[in-house]
């Protein structure tokens, strides 16, 4: 694959931007977000897009500016207390759903400095789509022990309770409990700079493949 896409120049305009979250500083600055930030990230996307294609041709690898695999900078405000109007990290997904009104797993990549990870699965997903997952895996244990051989993340979340409809001595309560579904690996500045992320990157979505088919599987979708 090609060399950097995530650079020091990228990190810095993060770091900037998160000491002048204002619109007067973005637009006095908006070709430094493109240029260091938009565009090497886009060219992420299409770098990577062949390699997950083969992981599953059903995930979507998007290269668009808008509407694409990039996630947007400008965070959404209306119910918020904080009104600063962008976000200080950069982000694209990588869905099994052509169409993001289709709900389905996929993978993540944050970038901010000091923390760069990659997320794999499904994350906060409605009551149907949970009941689903829950109903597979007390239907297929030894799939989903399989799927979910690294650990899940968000155990913070996850309810003190069973769930309805379930008995609180099931060997696996404790996912049953899960409100989310996913699970993440961590870089470092360095690791995310070098000419090799984007295979590092591959590689790690590679690994948390089952756990991805397995979800799809639960929700009826192609994997």
């Amino acid at each position: 694959m090609p060399g950097a896409f995530i650079t020091s120049a990228l990190l810095r305009f993060l770091t900037d931007l998160r000491q002048h979250n204002d619109r007067e500083w973005f637009n006095a600055h908006k070709d430094d977000y493109v240029s260091h930030v938009r565009d090497p990230l886009l060219a992420f996307v299409g770098a990577i897009a062949p390699k997950l294609h083969a992981i599953s041709p059903h995930i979507v690898a998007d290269p668009r500016p808008s509407g694409g695999s990039l996630l947007r900078i400008y965070r959404d405000t209306r119910f918020s207390r904080d009104k600063k109007p962008y976000k200080t990290n950069a982000a694209l997904s990588f869905r099994l759903a052509p169409r993001r009104a289709v709900e389905s797993p996929g993978y993540y990549l944050h970038v901010e400095p000091g923390f760069v990870f990659m997320g794999a699965g499904l994350w906060h997903p409605s009551a149907e789509a949970l009941h689903a997952v829950r109903e597979a895996i007390v239907g297929h244990p030894k799939e989903w022990k399989r799927a979910r051989r690294s650990g899940l993340s968000h155990g913070d979340e996850a309810l003190k309770r069973p769930p309805r409809g379930y008995a609180a001595d099931h060997p696996l309560i404790e996912d049953l409990k899960q409100t989310s579904f996913t699970v993440g690996e961590q870089f470092t500045d360095r690791q995310a700079c070098a000419r090799g992320f984007a295979d590092v990157f591959i590689r790690a979505c590679r690994r948390e493949a089952p756990l991805i088919r397995f979800l799809a599987g639960a929700m009826n979708l192609p994997f």
